[in-house]
């Protein structure tokens, strides 16, 4: 009997052994930033480890990869972009000199980009003017994750088929999610402000107004925030939209002169489907 019990816990550590190896063998993908995670995850399943280079919580427009990000990434099979944004505009040549055998996929191919004057933030530089938050949108969703599966059918075609069926029930939750917003819409504000001009995309979709607190980059001058003042007055605006990795000063200045609500928000969570449907409900009037 303790012998058939040494036999079966034998067993149990080399099952246990082989699987904790095929968990680290298995290929990591890396992409920019959380929302784009959601998607490859949702598609990939357990087939890649997915990492973010920009961690929730920090700029995408001026942050910096640590030393320790560039090592990780020389082993990543791939990286997926998510088109424009300020971090890969001043990093993308050398993340790709850092890991010169790691694929590059662009997710944006094929968005309806929005451009405009280009404009500096910070030490960066949106190159051509594109407004470059294309993940804040049902329908730029939908291209977004062709273009994830299309890069999983390259790297691994074994499993083509199932991602092929995951980015079919994923393009069936942004559907409902376009839906449930649109509903939500019907009754709302039309405009809001917002200090950084991340929902671009989705005041487009759904024909809302978005006024921005910085321009270009910059902070209003007293001139610019008097105007801004003014622009909500006569656009009947009632809700401030502020993240958290922006200074939130003028934001409240312009709440208190108004008397609007202040609402949080995270366009960069991971939890895309939630914080799409969290902006809807802001802007729903009871």
């Amino acid at each position: 009997m303790k012998k058939q019990l040494v036999f079966f816990f034998c067993l149990i550590i080399c099952y246990a052994c082989s699987n904790g190896n095929r968990q680290s063998e298995k290929a990591t993908i890396t992409v920019t930033l959380e929302p784009l995670r959601y998607f490859t995850e949702a598609i990939a399943g357990d087939h890649f480890q997915v990492v973010s280079m920009v961690p929730e919580g920090s700029s995408p427009e001026t942050y910096d990869p640590a030393p320790q990000q560039l090592v990780d990434l020389s082993k990543s099979q791939a990286y997926l972009r998510i088109g424009y944004i300020g971090f890969e505009q001043a990093w993308m040549d050398k993340l790709q000199a850092n890991a010169p055998h790691t694929k590059v996929f662009d997710t944006s191919r094929g968005v309806e980009l929005i451009r405009g004057k280009g404009h500096r933030h910070g030490n960066h530089y949106h190159e051509g003017g594109v407004e470059p938050h294309i993940w804040n949108s049902t329908r730029n969703a939908t291209v977004i994750v062709e273009n994830v599966c299309a890069a999983l059918c390259e790297l691994d075609s074994t499993h083509r088929t199932e991602y092929r069926y995951r980015t079919d029930s994923l393009k069936q939750v942004i559907a409902q999610t376009d839906r449930d917003i649109r509903n939500l819409l019907q009754q709302a504000d039309s405009a809001f402000i917002i200090y950084h001009p991340a929902l671009s995309y989705f005041a487009r979709d759904y024909d809302l107004k978005q006024i921005s607190i910085e321009e270009g980059g910059k902070e209003p001058s007293p001139a610019q925030l008097k105007h801004l003042i003014e622009t909500c007055r006569n656009n009947n605006v009632n809700i401030i939209f502020v993240q958290q990795e922006f200074d939130q000063h003028n934001a409240q200045l312009i709440a208190d002169e108004l008397g609007i609500r202040i609402v949080p928000i995270n366009p960069l969570s991971y939890h895309w489907q939630e914080e799409m449907m969290g902006i809807a409900k802001s802007l729903h009037k009871e």
